[in-house]
C-alpha cells in the first residue's frame, strides 16, 4: 500500500471576477430576470460588435484571476502539514477543494481516505437541531455509520463541553460553543485526513492549546494526516513537521517546516511597504460583537515605522448587532521570527468609560515609548464581551522598528532573533557605592 495519503497534481482554480455584481459594497447574484434579458439581447449585442458600435471587447482574461495555478505536493500518511501564506495566496481555496467543496480549474487531487474538515464555524451544522442532532448528522455527512458516531459521542461532547446544552438547538450556542463542538466532531470521528483552517483562532487560548495537542494525538497516535493552515508561527512550528509556503496562488516552498517557516517570514518583510495603514478584518459569520478595523498609531497617527522612543499605540473600532458593555480588547505583538513579545488587554483595568451599553466604539491601546529590539513585527487581536471571546485575528497589523543609535555611542544594538525587550538604562555603581 501506498504511504502517500494526498497526492495534488498541478492544481488551478480559477474565477470569473465579473460573476458577482457590486451594490453599494455587497455583492449579489444576478436574479433569474437580469439572465432573461441579458440572454434576449445577446443577439443584438453581438449584431452591434460585428459592426463596430459596441467598442472595443474586453479579454476574458482581464474578468478572470487564478487562486491557483500549478500547485503539486505530496503528503504521507501521519504527516501535519502546515500551509501558510499572506492573505489572498490561495490557502481556502486549496483547502476547499481538498475538502470536495468546490472543483478545481485544473489538475487533480488524489485523497486516500475519509476526509473531516473544519474550515468554518458552524459549517454543516443545522441551526434548527440540538447539539445532538448535529453531531449524528455531521458524521453522517461524513459518511460515518451511526454506530461509529455513537462509539465516539460521549468523547466529542466531553472534548466540547457542551454537556449542559447538548440538546439545545445549536442556534442558541455562542460562536465559541459553536467552535467547541464542531472541532470535536471532526476530530473525534474517525476519518483518516483531519483538515482545519485558521477557524481556532476564534477560540480562546485554553481551547487552542487543547486544538492542537488533539491534532497532534490524532497524528502522532492514531496515525492521521492533518493539514492546518495558521498565520500563528508558533502554533505552525510547534504542531507541523511539513511546509505548504503559497504566494499569489503558487507553491512558493514545500519542506521541513522550519525552512518554510523562515522563507514565509523572508517573504512577509518584503510586502511590509505595501501593506494599509488601516486593517478590516473579515467578521465570523456567527458574531454578535466584531473588530471593525485596526490600525497603528506611531506617535498618536496612523504609521508603521518606529524608531526607539516613539510611542507605540493602536486603534481598535468595533461593532456589535446589540448592545454591549465593558469591551475587552487585547492584543499580542510578535517578532517576524514568531516569538511573542507583547501581551496585554484591557480586563484588569478600572472601566467606568466601558460601563454604559453601546452598540459601536473605538479603544485605543498605548503602549508608551518603543522598548522593543529593531525588526518587523506582527500584531493580533482578541475583542471579547466579558468573559466570552467573540473575535479573534491573527497577524492583521505590522510595523517596523528602526535601528537607532540609543545612547550617543556611535554604536548600535543589533537586530535579535527574538524579540526581546531593550533595557532603557544601566546605573554603574562602584564598590564604594554599593
Amino acid at each position: 500500500m501506498s504511504d502517500i495519503a494526498i497526492r495534488v497534481q498541478n492544481l488551478g482554480k480559477q474565477y470569473h471576477i465579473g460573476a458577482l455584481q457590486n451594490n453599494g459594497g455587497h455583492y449579489t447574484y444576478k436574479s433569474l430576470r437580469d439572465s432573461i434579458a441579458n440572454a434576449a439581447s445577446a443577439p443584438f449585442r453581438a449584431a452591434r460588435a460585428l459592426v463596430g458600435q459596441s467598442g472595443p471587447r474586453p479579454s476574458s482574461q482581464d474578468n478572470t484571476i487564478w487562486a491557483l495555478k500549478d500547485v503539486s505536493f505530496d503528503v504521507k500518511h501521519g504527516e501535519i502539514v502546515g500551509v501558510i501564506g499572506r492573505n489572498g495566496a490561495g490557502k481556502s481555496t486549496l483547502l476547499k477543494i481538498l475538502s470536495r467543496i468546490t472543483e478545481p480549474t485544473t489538475g487533480r487531487v488524489e485523497i486516500r481516505g475519509r476526509v473531516g474538515s473544519l474550515l468554518e464555524v458552524g459549517t454543516g451544522f443545522h441551526p434548527e437541531l440540538s447539539g445532538r442532532d448535529n453531531v449524528y448528522l455531521n458524521g453522517a455527512i461524513l459518511g460515518m455509520k451511526r454506530a461509529e458516531i455513537a462509539r465516539n459521542f460521549d468523547a466529542i461532547v466531553a472534548f466540547a463541553e457542551v454537556e449542559r446544552f447538548i440538546d439545545t438547538p445549536v442556534k442558541h450556542y455562542s460562536t465559541g460553543m459553536y467552535l467547541r463542538l464542531a472541532f470535536a466532531v471532526a476530530a473525534h470521528l474517525e476519518t483518516e485526513v483531519l483538515i482545519v483552517d485558521e477557524v481556532l483562532a476564534v477560540g480562546d487560548f485554553q481551547f487552542q492549546s487543547k486544538c492542537l495537542k488533539k491534532m497532534q494525538d490524532v497524528s502522532t497516535n492514531q496515525g492521521r494526516t492533518v493539514i492546518f493552515v495558521s498565520h500563528n508561527m508558533a502554533a505552525i512550528r510547534s504542531l507541523c513537521n511539513i511546509g505548504l509556503l503559497l504566494d499569489k496562488g503558487t507553491t512558493a516552498l514545500y519542506g521541513q517546516i522550519q525552512s518554510v517557516s523562515d522563507a514565509y517570514m523572508s517573504l512577509g518583510e518584503t510586502h511590509f511597504d505595501d501593506e494599509p495603514l488601516v486593517i478590516f478584518p473579515k467578521a465570523p459569520d456567527r458574531c454578535d460583537v466584531w473588530i471593525e478595523s485596526a490600525s497603528v498609531l506611531c506617535n498618536g497617527t496612523p504609521g508603521t515605522r518606529f524608531e526607539f522612543g516613539d510611542r507605540l499605540g493602536f486603534k481598535v473600532n468595533f461593532k456589535a448587532r446589540g448592545t454591549i458593555r465593558r469591551p475587552i480588547v487585547g492584543y499580542l505583538i510578535r517578532s517576524s521570527q514568531g516569538e511573542d513579545a507583547v501581551n496585554a488587554n484591557n480586563y484588569f483595568l478600572p472601566s467606568p468609560d466601558y460601563e454604559y451599553p453601546v452598540t459601536e466604539g473605538t479603544i485605543v491601546c498605548d503602549l508608551g515609548e518603543l522598548p522593543l529590539m529593531a525588526g518587523n513585527y506582527l500584531v493580533s487581536f482578541w475583542l471579547c464581551r466579558n468573559p466570552e471571546e467573540l473575535h479573534h485575528v491573527e497577524d492583521i497589523l505590522h510595523f517596523t522598528v528602526e535601528e537607532k543609535d540609543i545612547w550617543g555611542t556611535g554604536k548600535l544594538p543589533p537586530r535579535s532573533l527574538s524579540a526581546l525587550w531593550w533595557p532603557t538604562g544601566f546605573t554603574f555603581l562602584d564598590r564604594e557605592g554599593v
